[in-house]
């Protein structure tokens, strides 16, 4: 009886490997949510193909969102838009109609 197993355990960072910018066959653009304290949140977009300038990325969504952003570069995803407020599925329209990307290639996370 001390053999239990959690079926529904569920591991958020299992995907966590394949990132975009490691030349896999198919990169992922991974949009994610992060909760800040309280009831604040942080919307961040990592692995984007290396052809889109982000930085007008950033000022196009912070314009059409009506919030703040920043880029924070890290060593191991490269650099990472920043986004104030849950602008997930936002950012995905945005992506999927303006970017030209496939909607296959877009991984929505968060709770």
């Amino acid at each position: 009886m001390s053999d239990i197993q959690n079926f529904k355990a569920y591991d958020p960072f299992a995907d966590l490997g394949d990132t975009g910018e490691t030349g896999d066959q198919q990169s992922y653009i991974h949009i994610r949510i992060q909760q800040r304290n309280g009831r604040k949140t942080l919307t961040t977009i990592q692995g984007l193909p290396t052809g889109f300038d982000k930085k007008r990325m950033l000022k196009v969504f912070k314009k059409e969102f009506a919030c703040n952003g920043t880029l924070v570069d890290d060593e191991d995803l490269g650099t990472v838009i920043q986004l104030q407020g849950d602008q997930r599925s936002k950012v995905s329209e945005i992506l999927i109609k303006e970017g030209e990307i496939n909607k296959k290639q877009i991984k929505v996370h968060g709770f």
